[in-house]
């Protein structure tokens, strides 16, 4: 596993990296390490479906591949950018739109969830980019406690 510094002075993102795994509860407490606690049971959930679609569907579950994920604060908007390294597109599928990285019965309940959790989700599959956001401020409640 490849960590960098959760947040380097001066900088407003932080980045982290690491091999494809399914381990990954350090991940996920250094990324939800600045999220108030009571938000981050829903987080963790919504961030693990994330990390695990990114390894198992994206890079294949190979250990030699990389995910990224960049994590920022910004106005009480929480934001998390996750990059695999996924398999190219074929030329076919080239500017075919695809909502979800998975149509099938067994996948898809993951945009599902991370739709609920998330005010913010977007996946760009061109580059194998989701975008993760979520406003954190006083009126508002998390739904699991």
């Amino acid at each position: 596993m490849i960590v960098t510094p959760v947040r380097p002075v001066g900088r407003k993102w932080s980045n982290l990296s690491f091999t494809s795994t399914l381990y990954l509860a350090p991940v996920l407490d250094l990324l939800l390490d600045e999220v108030p606690s009571e938000w981050q049971p829903e987080l963790r959930l919504g961030l693990q479906e994330a990390l695990v679609n990114a390894v198992k569907h994206g890079n294949s579950l190979d250990p030699c591949k990389q995910i990224t994920v960049k994590f920022s604060i910004v106005s009480q908007m929480y934001w998390w950018i996750i990059t695999d390294q996924g398999l190219a597109p074929q030329s076919s599928e080239v500017g075919k739109e695809e909502p979800t990285p998975c149509h099938d019965l067994e996948c898809g309940r993951g945009f599902y969830i991370l739709r609920k959790i998330f005010d913010h989700v977007q996946w760009d599959s061109d580059i194998h980019r989701l975008t993760l956001g979520k406003k954190i401020d006083r009126s508002s409640k998390p739904m699991i406690v």
